[in-house]
């Protein structure tokens, strides 16, 4: 499977039989301008959406005719797994910010794991509904999701074997949430590919930690 970070929390994920699925696609503009980044011009299959906020959920930008997933529960499309478990945008049972769906895909025997905008930690029996985990896409920006301690946390109860950090500061999120740096601080299994994509199977999967370049960068 091919996996690249378009920017924010936006991936596209495709198959080894080539079907597409985007995840969280992100309104240029939106926030009084806020998001920066440049449209998303990938068509897909599948388009997974988290929550309803406009830098998550903009599914008319998605080229192509795909299948819009948003609610929690499993279904299969395309001949992919998709298992959605609901979970908050924030510390307070949603009262903040709403509910956050997390997604896990089964592509090529691998489980991937999207959380999201997820706004808190994870007890035991949540984590256990979501393991095991191959490849994990967590945000570690904070102050609208959780932050660098707190995705360290997640992380440690996930147990994954590759993650990707996602939904940090860059040029193109002038939201005040944290540099993936504030994350990688400190951690000793971090690999900076320099690109936005990378090449995953069953029987070649990275460990540790791994950072993918945002491509829609302005």
């Amino acid at each position: 499977m091919r996996i690249k970070y378009i920017a924010h929390s936006c991936f596209l994920i495709e198959t080894s039989a080539g079907t597409r699925i985007l995840t969280d696609p992100y309104e240029p503009g939106s926030f009084d301008g806020a998001v920066k980044y440049l449209p998303v011009s990938e068509e897909a299959d599948i388009v997974l959406v988290t929550h309803d906020h406009a830098d998550h959920n903009w599914i008319t930008g998605v080229s192509g005719d795909p299948k819009i997933v948003k609610d929690a529960g499993e279904q299969t499309v395309n001949g992919v797994q998709i298992v959605g478990i609901r979970f908050y945008h924030d510390t307070s049972l949603g009262s903040e910010r709403g509910e956050n769906v997390v997604f896990r895909v089964f592509i090529d025997g691998l489980s991937i794991c999207h959380l999201g905008d997820l706004g808190h930690p994870l007890d035991e029996g949540e984590a256990a509904s979501l393991r095991p985990v191959n490849v994990l896409l967590m945000p570690v920006g904070g102050t609208f999701t959780i932050d660098a301690q707190v995705a360290g946390q997640v992380r440690a109860a996930l147990s994954p074997r590759l993650t990707i950090p996602m939904h940090f500061k860059t040029d193109g999120a002038d939201f005040p949430i944290a540099p993936v740096d504030s994350y990688l601080a400190g951690l000793q299994d971090v690999t900076r590919t320099g690109s936005s994509e990378i090449e995953l199977s069953r029987d070649d999967i990275p460990s540790g930690t791994v950072l993918l370049e945002p491509s829609a960068l302005p």
